[in-house]
């Protein structure tokens, strides 16, 4: 827990990539602008891709931990 609170780029992509995995809009990213934003909304972006293309839990846990 420790690790995630001090890099705060990974977790934004994270959080992102879960969001997009998960359907929800992208209109729903806590951050206002700057470089967070652009870090979540590429996680979201992967996300949504990941879920259009059919990825399984397995796949999609791999992916962030290879992040």
């Amino acid at each position: 827990m420790k690790r995630q609170k001090r890099n705060q780029i990974e977790r934004a992509f994270s959080k992102g990539y879960n969001a997009g995995i998960e359907g929800r809009s992208r209109s729903l990213c806590p951050h206002e602008n700057g470089n967070m934003r652009q870090t979540w909304l590429s996680g979201w972006r992967e996300g949504r891709e990941d879920h259009w293309d059919g990825f399984n839990r397995a796949a999609q846990a791999q992916k962030l931990s290879n992040f």
